[in-house]
């Protein structure tokens, strides 16, 4: 089966629909699908819940489906680079489900591995916790939180062969090799594509069985949030 799309666009024809679930890799802006954010906002599919670390900043990354008025839910960590996210969410135009990062970690990844839920001591005794179950564990109060599934993942890897056998880059691993799991489908876009066989399997960190559709993108901003540097 040939995985290789030609772009993100062609990439993602199909499987767009009003409504549906996203799972959108990275954290900042490193390590996020920026081709398929573009895609997605060319589209134009709306009322849409993303779960995401965090919602890009304005003008890039996830920012710019904010501005276009297409999302409707996110499911975060972290917002607060987002000029345009505060003023959505404080006057009710944008819903949030806020998630203890790690939290949000171990749901995507019991979504992908078939955990349907998972208990954690983090946001016990704070609004967290509220309207969830709560359980004794050794004496212990722990909250139990459910697992995150969508109906399509968008993620960002450094190489991949022609099977989707994935390898992220440093922190640009983050949720990404999560978030392929935790997707129905999963569109990945890379900055090397090699033959199949030229990937040594020790160095895989996400197998292609977890990837549907792979594009070689070009030209990546890798726009960095806040430039710091030391005088000399």
């Amino acid at each position: 089966m040939n995985k290789i799309y030609k772009d993100a666009a062609s990439a993602l024809d199909g499987l767009l629909f009003d409504g549906m679930t996203i799972m959108a890799g990275g954290f900042g802006l490193c390590g996020i699908p920026e081709h398929a954010i573009l895609a997605l906002r060319e589209h134009g599919a709306k009322n849409l819940t993303v779960i995401s670390n965090n919602c890009g900043v304005d003008e890039f990354g996830l920012g710019i489906l904010l501005k276009s008025g297409q999302i409707q839910k996110m499911v975060s960590s972290y917002v607060g680079e987002n000029k345009l996210f505060e003023k959505l969410y404080l006057s009710g135009e944008l819903e949030l489900e806020f998630n203890p990062q790690g939290t949000l970690a171990e749901r995507i990844r019991a979504g992908g591995s078939g955990i349907p839920a998972f208990f954690t001591k983090t946001g016990v005794g704070t609004i967290v916790a509220e309207g969830k179950e709560t359980r004794q564990f050794n004496g212990e109060t722990y909250v139990m939180e459910t697992a995150l599934r969508a109906d399509l993942a968008i993620i960002k890897a450094w190489r991949s062969d022609h099977e989707g056998n994935l390898v992220f880059r440093k922190t640009a691993r983050n949720f990404n090799p999560l978030m392929a799991m935790a997707g129905k489908v999963c569109v990945v876009e890379v900055e090397e594509l090699v033959e199949n066989g030229i990937i040594d399997p020790d160095a895989i960190h996400t197998p292609g069985i977890f990837v549907q559709r792979i594009v070689h993108g070009q030209h990546f901003e890798k726009r960095i949030e806040f430039k710091t540097t030391r005088e000399g």
